[in-house]
């Protein structure tokens, strides 16, 4: 499989298009109104999709949540499943066989003036791109992260996939200020999420990760780690985790479609278990693997 770099090389070489409003062209020919909302308010939502070996990951899933994002903000999806499979095929053949990571972004469109009312009868913008898969660091995934704990500032509706992100990224940068690699979030004493990531733990031997609600982004990463659980009889639930258990835990994992799965060693200055990524963990990284290496070559279909 060709490395980062290589496939820079191959992405610059043949060009390739992005998807915008209803068209395809270059990057450098994509224009959209300093008048449209998602610029002006961040009124809008996203997607970010894995593509392994040429083959779209969890696609319904993903079209699945942005449709309930679209929802939850009162739009609707302007585009059918086959449209969309369409758009992202095209773009995604652009490098045959290869890892990718698909952005996609809808907002609500510009109406020429800026004013907090939402309307009506208007087009929304629809962007979407492609750009060669970044992998987690190897070394990250062997040894694992830290992290720290922070207050969950963000606002009450996390299950949006809002392009609204910076308390995500003030939050991210004030683990980063603490030599950590990721924030877990506490509200009201119980963890909700990571800064840019779902929650896991791992305590008595049971895989815990918290429930879905308006105050964490439920992840598709987190839901097949779910599934893969249970087809490989691993005890696990979903349920509220106090700060008491997160402190307890013997294990801390965070998810998402960029870390796929990541042990976090250290937490707050002091080691998880024994510091290292532990037994758990490295079962379910093992799973996660087999079933991606399954869809890169065909023999699952997502």
């Amino acid at each position: 499989m060709a490395g980062v770099g290589e496939n820079d090389q191959t992405m610059q070489a043949a060009r390739p298009e992005i998807y915008l409003n209803g068209h395809f062209m270059p990057p450098q020919e994509g224009k959209v109104s300093v008048m449209d909302r998602g610029f002006l308010f961040g009124d809008g939502v996203y997607e970010v999709i894995p593509c392994y070996g040429g083959r779209l990951f969890r696609l319904e899933h993903h079209l699945q949540r942005l449709d309930n994002s679209l929802h939850a903000i009162r739009m609707q999806n302007p585009l059918d499943r086959a449209q969309w499979q369409a758009i992202l095929q095209r773009l995604i053949g652009q490098l045959p066989g290869a890892d990718q990571s698909i952005y996609l972004q809808i907002t609500r469109g510009s109406t020429g003036k800026r004013d907090h009312a939402i309307p009506t009868g208007i087009a929304p913008t629809v962007f979407v791109m492609t750009q060669p898969a970044v992998y987690p660091d190897a070394a990250a995934l062997a040894t694992g992260i830290k992290a720290v704990t922070l207050e969950d500032n963000r606002w009450l509706r996390c299950d949006i996939k809002a392009i609204t992100l910076l308390a995500n990224v003030l939050l991210r940068g004030e683990a980063m200020e603490h030599g950590a690699a990721e924030a877990i979030l506490v509200r009201n004493g119980y963890a909700t999420e990571g800064a840019t990531s779902n929650l896991f733990i791992v305590l008595a031997g049971e895989i815990i990760t918290p429930p879905k609600s308006d105050h964490l982004l439920p992840g598709i990463t987190r839901d097949l780690v779910l599934e893969l659980a249970q087809q490989h009889a691993l005890p696990c639930s979903e349920k509220e985790i106090s700060q008491q258990m997160l402190d307890s835990a013997d294990e801390i994992w965070v998810t998402s479609s960029t870390k796929e799965v990541m042990a976090v060693v250290e937490l707050d200055g002091r080691a998880v278990g024994n510091g290292t990524p532990g037994p758990i963990y490295t079962r379910m990284a093992g799973f996660y693997g087999e079933h991606k290496a399954l869809l890169q070559a065909g023999r699952i279909l997502s």
